[in-house]
């Protein structure tokens, strides 16, 4: 596609109004990648942040491929102790199982970014989504807690095509704070996954057991699939593909890293998002087992935290973006977290003495809502720095969340399941290396336009 916007065949077309067009400012954008490939142009430096509007269908289409992984985890989050009673296995081992489904995430990425930019979005999602349902199929059948782990990790494997290619065409289709915005749009959308996902799971376990939640997820799989094979357009252009292969792309992302500030925003992104899984990890246990609560109670708390995220992603897609930066952003939701982990390892620890689940269960929801001011303003920045190879940036920038979330689980589960500090302790260290990150390598970009 050209650099104003999709393809003239796409569903999806931009629509600047006057005035968004006159009041854009440019911005500063890397350098080509490792010397490798055209820099960005004149024409990515001054186009205008301005609003693309796209219908409801392809709207529907890239939430649902962003919630994808969200619903792989959370929905499954009921049943980690009835699997590790089914195998007779340790809390730890079963978090395994979490653990290989983000690795999985984290390295697909790094194979459907690349392979997105050179053949286009369409075909690297539809093979990946194909590979997500059968593996779901496999988790399903699997004998042992060894071999469901295996087949978590291929559906991570699959399934990564579909968060990064939707961040992708997001960036196809949009610029600056028009893209912002629709994250925080796909946040609403894809934010209905964790909320619905462990009370769909928690009400599937009343009437099956745990292999009846993959089965839910292969068949979420192969609509989503469906539906895409037949209302999502292309949206890269043949002649703005790259078609170097695999030494291509390692030195596009070579390139990509050696932007200080898209390092930056990649790591902060990353620390938030093992904060985050650190809670998704653990709280299944933390509720149930130390708290003594009941799948469905545990649901029902999961569902209100995860509103807490949705509604902040909405405050921030409609009242905060274009009207603070994004930086600015990003400085406040660090500071809540830090906040909130801190007050979660002061109240589990006892420090206070026995706490019940009620304050334990504020100070998630704070940290969980905090989330949204961080993870897609992080993701919006760095995105903006990588026109010229946004499957690549994509596959970065998910691929490090992923990964180092992919931490979380087994720091969580060290002490066993009668203590949630371990919980806690690794969500503050989380935050505070996000907080180390944003402050040696995305705040001395001051040159550079905010937004």
């Amino acid at each position: 596609m050209s650099d104003s916007g999709p393809s003239p065949a796409a569903e999806t077309r931009i629509s600047r109004t006057p005035r968004e067009t006159a009041g854009a400012t440019p911005r500063e954008t890397p350098r080509g990648p490792g010397g490798h490939g055209p820099a960005p142009t004149t024409a990515d430096t001054a186009r205008p942040s301005g609003r693309a509007r796209a219908g409801l269908l392809i709207t529907l289409i890239l939430g649902s491929l962003t919630a994808l992984p969200a619903l792989s985890m959370d929905m499954y989050l009921p049943a980690l102790p009835d699997i590790g009673t089914a195998y007779g296995s340790p809390a730890a081992q079963v978090q395994l199982t979490l653990t290989a489904c983000l690795l999985g995430l984290a390295v697909g990425q790094i194979v459907a970014g690349p392979m997105s930019d050179r053949f286009g979005r369409r075909r690297p999602l539809l093979i990946g989504m194909a590979g997500y349902v059968l593996a779901s199929v496999a988790c399903a059948v699997a004998p042992g807690v060894h071999s469901l782990t295996a087949f978590r990790l291929a559906q991570g494997l699959a399934g990564a095509a579909a968060i990064v290619i939707a961040r992708a065409v997001v960036r196809d289709m949009f610029d600056g704070l028009a893209m912002a915005r629709f994250f925080s749009t796909l946040m609403l959308i894809s934010g209905v996954a964790p909320i619905l996902a462990p009370v769909l799971g928690g009400q599937v376990l009343r009437f099956t057991d745990w292999r009846g939640v993959f089965l839910v997820l292969a068949g979420f799989g192969l609509v989503v699939t469906l539906v895409t094979a037949r209302s999502l357009p292309e949206t890269l252009e043949p002649e703005r593909r790259h078609g170097g292969g695999v030494p291509d792309a390692l030195r596009t992302m070579r390139g990509l890293f050696a932007d200080r500030a898209f390092t930056g925003y990649l790591l902060v992104g990353g620390f938030a998002f093992a904060a985050l899984f650190a809670y998704v990890s653990a709280s299944s246990f933390v509720v149930q087992e130390i708290y003594g609560a009941s799948p469905q109670t545990f649901s029902l708390l999961f569902m209100v935290n995860s509103i807490g995220l949705v509604g902040m992603g909405q405050v921030n897609g409609k009242l905060l973006v274009g009207r603070v930066s994004l930086d600015r952003v990003i400085a406040v939701g660090l500071a809540v977290i830090l906040l909130s982990a801190v007050a979660l390892l002061l109240m589990t620890s006892g420090v206070f003495g026995r706490v019940g689940l009620l304050p334990v269960s504020v100070g998630l929801f704070v940290l969980m809502s905090a989330m949204a001011l961080v993870l897609p303003n992080a993701n919006s920045q760095g995105l903006m720095r990588a026109s010229h190879a946004a499957g690549s940036a994509s596959a970065l920038l998910g691929s490090s969340q992923f990964l180092v979330g992919s931490l979380a689980p087994p720091l969580v589960g060290i002490a066993g399941e009668d203590t949630a500090v371990p919980m806690a302790a690794t969500q503050l260290g989380a935050v505070l290396l996000a907080i180390a990150s944003f402050a040696l390598f995305c705040r001395p970009e001051r040159g550079r336009v905010r937004r």
